[in-house]
């Protein structure tokens, strides 16, 4: 075993160049101004959201570790970021995943100062994208129960896959010798692959929050989606 991570960690780049240094500048930023202070005041103060938090980022990494890369750069697996989003809000589900995408990045991809690119358009992107559809759902639909699984979860669940694949192939092809009709046949065609079991993936685990669960989920209301005398 201690051969074994030996080993991984002999594997790793620890190379650092301009572009790396340039996205963790952007990332800097980036989390500068999403920078949650009251959740994270209450994240302080609640040892049981501690608990859940940290377990997100265990349940998350483990999501990842599941991942199956089709070449280098290329990688297919489940985010769960719309479940992390809809438990944590959008701002502090992107702190939380920093420890993921750490990981993700010094022991599977195996350079650890990718973790800034990784970290902007695997979840910081996607998840502010959810977030606007989700914004947008409960803002122009009704609200109701159903709408908020199947829109907010479900199909947001769709949409995350696409808010970070697309983007990502965009990447692949401004940064390495991929050519765009190689990164279209080879990883963009598999979006409908991986976005409907990550849609059933989130939308299963909303499902459950909701009815073992609701105080689990960040502004989700009882008398918001079953108060009937509204209608």
């Amino acid at each position: 075993m201690t051969q074994f991570i030996l080993q991984r960690l002999n594997n790793i780049d620890w190379s650092l160049d301009f572009g790396q240094l340039l996205a963790l500048g952007v990332l800097v930023l980036w989390l500068r101004a999403i920078w949650p202070s009251q959740d994270l005041r209450a994240l302080a103060k609640d040892k049981k959201l501690q608990s859940r938090a940290w377990l997100a980022a265990f349940a998350i990494n483990a999501l990842w570790l599941m991942n199956a890369s089709i070449t280098s750069g290329m990688h297919l697996h489940f985010l769960g970021l719309v479940t992390l989003m809809l438990m944590f809000g959008w701002r502090l589900a992107t702190l939380i995943t920093l420890l993921p995408v750490m990981f993700f990045s010094t022991f599977v991809v195996q350079q650890p100062f990718e973790f800034a690119i990784y970290m902007l358009l695997m979840t910081a992107m996607p998840l502010f994208l959810c977030f606007l559809v989700y914004s947008q759902v409960f803002k122009y639909l009704p609200h109701h129960l159903f709408i908020y699984i199947f829109c907010s979860a479900f199909i947001n669940g769709f949409t995350s896959i696409l808010f970070y694949m697309l983007p990502w192939a965009v990447w692949l092809w401004l940064s390495s010798d991929y050519d765009w009709l190689y990164i279209t046949d080879s990883y963009l065609l598999l979006i409908p692959l991986l976005g409907f079991p990550e849609a059933l993936l989130n939308g299963m685990a909303v499902t459950l929050l909701v009815v073992y669960r609701p105080e689990y989920l960040y502004d989700y209301s009882d008398k918001t989606y079953f108060d009937t005398s509204k209608e």
